[in-house]
């Protein structure tokens, strides 16, 4: 908790006995009070007791010691890409995914003074990334913070007019800093996708439609991510995500993590998947779970 900014610790002190006594509602997420992630958790469980964490390894900690049921991670942004590293904290976590959630992000300037004070603007780098043509219009430099509330609470802490920071409006009335601009970033189709992650499968029923997530490592020869994927092709399989990634210091992007849509038990699934096993090292699903949003077939 020392972490955070002063400003956020009372109410993260609070959140956290709060979830200490019902563990069952926790949900936790990366972030001070007031981030997309807290307000992502409150949209997708609205019952929950949101658990705020400063970093994406603490969260998942959280659910793995059972300090939490579960944890609402961002994976990806519409307009600036992969925002947590999924396919390397998911795997040896021993947690999968049990759900989707989509959030459109809605930024903010907040600080303590005026908006023509502000000469930088804290945030956390998908903020930043998300607002940087507005922000260089203005000539106000980024600096890179872990979240976008913590960074109002370490605004509100600093209290000096020429430091704001880039993050939710409603952290303004948290932290007690102004809103000087509201909706300022760069494209309107600003979307961010969450997972929940679990300790154990929730169960798959009903028609779907379903996702299923999987990480894969293709065998070193000539076409095989080609050879790899060809089933779901031929299968009809509609595959939304395939995103290559490097382990261990190697520059041989060998390794993929892919969602499709679907779910084990379907035949053309269930085909895809074997024909997949024949051209990979290895094949590891990381959950399958409904869909919230439609993808395009």
């Amino acid at each position: 908790m020392e972490n955070f900014a002063a400003p956020a610790r009372p109410i993260v002190a609070r959140m956290i006995e709060a979830a200490a006594n019902a563990p069952h509602r926790a949900v936790a997420f990366q972030g001070a009070p007031g981030a997309n992630s807290h307000l992502a958790a409150l949209e997708a469980f609205p019952d929950c007791l949101p658990l705020p964490c400063f970093s994406f390894e603490d969260a998942i900690d959280s659910v793995r010691d059972g300090r939490a049921d579960c944890a609402l991670i961002p994976i990806e942004n519409s307009l600036h890409g992969r925002v947590a590293d999924i396919h390397f904290l998911l795997p040896e976590s021993g947690l999968v995914i049990t759900g989707e959630h989509f959030r459109p992000i809605r930024h903010a300037l907040l600080g303590t003074g005026k908006v023509a004070d502000i000469r930088e603007a804290m945030s956390h780098v998908q903020a930043l990334g998300q607002c940087r043509h507005w922000l260089k219009a203005r000539g106000i430099h980024p600096v890179a913070y872990p979240d976008t509330a913590g960074a109002a609470a370490a605004v509100a802490e600093l209290a000096d007019p020429a430091i704001g920071a880039l993050a939710p409006a409603g952290a303004a009335g948290i932290y007690g800093l102004n809103l000087l601009a509201d909706d300022i970033a760069d494209a309107e189709h600003n979307m961010t996708r969450f997972v929940a992650l679990a300790r154990e499968a929730a169960p798959v029923a009903g028609d779907g439609p379903f996702m299923t997530t999987f990480i894969f490592e293709v065998r070193n020869i000539p076409a095989a991510l080609y050879k790899a994927l060809g089933g779901f092709a031929t299968n009809g399989v509609n595959m939304t995500k395939l995103e290559s990634y490097q382990r261990g210091g190697s520059f041989a992007a060998s390794e993929f993590y892919a969602d499709i849509v679907g779910r084990p038990g379907d035949p053309a699934v269930d085909r895809a998947l074997e024909e997949l096993g024949f051209h990979t090292k290895w094949v590891r699903l990381l959950g399958t779970y409904p869909q919230a949003r439609a993808r395009p077939g």
